[in-house]
This record gives structure tokens, C-alpha cells and sequence, in this order.
């Protein structure tokens, strides 16, 4: 299996991991507003000095493989966590300061927006661990209890059409 890289436009046969660059939050603002009132980077956001978010990423462990698969996705936190957070930023110290998903993942029916979440912070570089609540929606299942490398196939092909 395969897809074409939106980026390099390159095709890749290794899984890749699917994320967004931007809080559904962020859809909310009209254009020509979103200056004014958006503070966006790679790794965090603020709309309107009141809501905070930051990006980090769901791992989900792909059955009989050494690799996981990964979401990148944005969820909420409250000013105080989120100001710690830039203060700390590379930091593994911190949390896990709790979160609403803020990111809808539309391969999973019913949607993703507001599941509860915890972040947790791993420095060295890389973005917050993103831990679902655990119920019974297909997303926390699948980060519990990993999923078939098809199914994972499916979702990447569910945003990126195959080669």
C-alpha cells in the first residue's frame, strides 16, 4: 500500500501518521478576523485571549508490528496549564493537564470533537501524548487496544487517496 505526499507529492509506502495544522476552533473565525484574533503556531494556539490550545499527538499500537500509528491533533487547556506548558515546553515534568479533543477525526463516525483527554508531556522534542478518555467510542478502543495495519490503511486512505 501507498500514498502520495501532499507535500513532497512523492509516493511513500510507509504508514504515515495523519494530523491537523490547525484547531477545528480555528474554522470559527471568520477570515478576515483570524489575524487580529489568532495567535497560531506549529505547536500551540490562542483565539481571543480566552481559548487555549496546544498540539500533541494519539498513538495508537498497530497489532503484530513494531510501529504505532499517530494522530496529530489539538486539545484544549485550561490558561494556567497552557501558560505552564509554554513555560516549560521541553519539558517532561509537567502534567498531564486534562483537555477536550478538539480535532475532529472524521474517519470515526459520531465524531471525535470533545472527547475528554489527558496530555501528557515527554520533552525531548517531541509533541504531548494525547490519552483519551477510556469509553467505549471507536478512537479510545483503538488507542487501548491497537488496530489491524488494514484498518490503519483504511483511515490514511480515508484523507490521502492511494497512489
Amino acid at each position: 500500500m501507498g500514498y502520495q505526499c501532499a507535500v513532497c507529492r512523492s509516493v511513500h509506502v510507509d504508514l504515515p501518521d495523519i494530523g491537523a495544522d490547525k484547531p477545528d476552533s480555528w474554522w470559527d473565525v471568520p477570515e478576515e478576523q483570524r489575524e487580529r484574533r489568532v495567535q497560531l503556531t506549529s505547536d500551540t494556539c490562542i483565539i481571543d485571549n480566552e481559548h487555549f490550545f496546544i498540539r500533541g499527538v494519539i498513538e495508537i499500537p498497530i497489532h503484530h508490528e513494531p510501529g504505532r500509528f499517530g494522530f496529530g491533533v489539538w486539545v484544549s487547556q485550561k490558561k494556567e496549564n497552557f501558560e505552564h506548558y509554554l513555560q516549560n515546553f521541553d519539558s517532561d515534568e509537567i502534567g498531564p493537564f486534562f483537555g477536550w479533543l478538539c480535532t475532529s477525526i472524521s474517519y470515526y463516525p459520531g465524531g471525535t470533537l470533545h472527547l475528554k483527554t489527558m496530555a501528557h508531556f515527554r520533552g525531548k522534542g517531541l509533541r504531548p501524548l494525547i490519552m483519551v478518555e477510556p469509553t467505549e467510542h471507536p478512537l479510545s478502543v483503538h488507542q487501548r487496544f491497537g488496530l489491524p495495519v488494514e484498518t490503519a490503511w483504511d483511515i490514511v486512505h480515508h484523507y490521502v487517496p492511494p497512489n
